[in-house]
């Protein structure tokens, strides 16, 4: 159910650094109402349009810091993002996307559930390629959204 509402629908924009397209953001939300720190946050499986974009590929904007990578994010083990706050999905793609309606298939992975489950230590060791499943949380399927990619001048940037 979370999961349906992990992407606001209006939010997809390339993202211009000195006058060049550098890649995409999203608008997204946590889908476990108990939130999670962000040192559990292990990153996203996204797909567009059948192109997948790595973990590696992929920064993370939350409480008025500059976006961070999801290495960055591990040693952010007392900062919370809370369930009601939307954060930004930053994604590296040079040329952006094309203008127009887009299918994105996405799944949030989390490191953390409720209490103690034999997997945590291995996986703060070796966290679990986000889309495999592992660490999903409330989100155990790959959900696909269509979503119209915003240009400057709907969305007033």
């Amino acid at each position: 159910m979370f999961e349906n509402f992990l992407i606001r629908s209006n939010s997809l924009r390339n993202e211009k650094k000195d006058d060049k397209i550098i890649g995409f953001t999203l608008a997204v939300r946590h889908a476990n109402y108990r939130g999670v720190y962000l040192s559990l946050h292990n990153g996203y499986y996204i797909e567009v349009d059948a192109r997948e974009y790595p973990r590696e590929a992929q920064q993370f904007e939350i409480n008025g810091q500059p976006p961070r990578s999801f290495e960055d994010l591990k040693a952010a083990t007392s900062e919370h993002w809370d369930y009601d706050d939307e954060a930004i999905l930053h994604v590296a793609s040079p040329g952006g996307l094309a203008p127009g309606m887009h299918t994105i298939r996405f799944q949030q992975s989390v490191l953390a559930a409720y209490g103690y489950l034999p997997t945590d230590e291995e996986w703060v060791r070796n966290p679990p390629k986000p889309g495999s499943g592992a660490g999903s949380d409330k989100t155990p399927q790959i959900v696909a959204y269509s979503l119209v990619l915003n240009t400057d001048e709907e969305s007033g940037q």
